[in-house]
């Protein structure tokens, strides 16, 4: 969702209002495009994490060891529910695929469509992975490949750490954090190799690492991207369990321009999903991209509501 002009800062600031997530921008009295524009990613960052089948509303993650899995919140099933029917359905592995059928009676759909025989479990490596919906639509069920394992993910819009989200604070930050870098290329197919924090190491792509300054010193972080695509940033510094969240922080950027400029905004260093839910595989950062430098933009550790953790 875009907001545009003076009617989208208001619709932002009547969003901000009304639920506890983005704390207010610091005044920026000489630059009220500045506020408007934080405060609109403050508010579609908000929105993303709390969808019905956003990060939050993950309430399983079940690896997947055995050929045949039964399941379903009831006690006869091996992959047991938090939320949903007794009985789901069966999932069952032939070769490298997986197969998902259906409980008798039991209302299950794909893209809209009620699902009557078994279906196949496409993971979040194939060019279109599957979602399936049960529960009213509410719950979620796909499957993700680490590595050499598969393990079935759960969404459910009823997640408590959806219905209880606590709302997002932010460090001060302001535009001196928006800070032009310039793109240095890697060799072709360079990877860098990406610890998670289930341990699993997979190498990603890594076409080429930014370079900045900051504190009359120049600071560089390897970027996770191949050529010409925008690039994801995976960083750590002097936040990082004092205030921020102690894995790190991520950054999305642009491609770079032709010229190798890029611009990072610092004041949009997000959580991973991992800082909300114990049921995320969430890249942590490189030794590479480990900063000696407080970065106070961007989010600052997540808070569970009094009396959860």
């Amino acid at each position: 969702m875009r907001y545009r002009g003076v009617g989208g800062l208001l619709v932002a600031l009547l969003l901000a209002a009304c639920s506890p997530s983005p704390e207010p921008v610091a005044v920026v009295k000489d630059d009220p495009a500045f506020a408007a524009a934080q405060q609109q990613w403050r508010v579609q960052r908000y929105e993303d994490l709390t969808r019905p089948d956003g990060w939050t509303a993950l309430v399983g993650l079940h690896w997947l060891q055995y050929k045949s899995h039964f399941i379903g919140s009831g006690a006869s099933s091996g992959i047991r529910l938090g939320v949903g029917p007794d009985k789901l359905g069966l999932l069952r592995r032939e070769g490298d695929q997986w197969w998902f059928s259906p409980e008798a009676g039991v209302d299950v759909s794909q893209d809209g469509q009620p699902v009557r025989g078994r279906v196949r479990m496409n993971t979040d490596k194939d060019p279109a992975p599957t979602v399936l919906a049960f529960d009213g639509g509410k719950g979620h069920l796909s499957i993700i490949r680490r590595g050499p394992r598969d393990a079935l993910r759960v969404k459910h819009a009823d997640a408590a750490a959806r219905r209880d989200f606590a709302g997002l604070q932010y460090w001060p930050g302001g535009a001196g954090w928006q800070v032009q870098a310039r793109f240095i290329a890697h060799p072709a197919g360079k990877t860098l190799p990406i610890v998670d924090i289930t341990g699993l190491t997979t190498e990603m792509p890594n076409a080429g690492a930014v370079e900045f300054e900051r504190d009359g010193r120049s600071w560089r972080l390897e970027a996770i991207g191949a050529p010409g695509e925008p690039l994801f940033l995976v960083f750590a510094d002097r936040t990082s369990g004092h205030g921020s969240y102690p894995a790190g922080r991520y950054l999305d950027i642009d491609a770079p321009a032709a010229d190798g400029s890029v611009r990072i905004d610092f004041n949009h260093a997000y959580n991973p999903p991992c800082a909300f839910t114990p049921y995320a595989t969430c890249p942590l950062a490189p030794p590479e991209n480990r900063l000696d430098l407080r970065v106070d933009a961007g989010e600052k550790a997540y808070h569970l509501p009094e009396g959860e953790g």
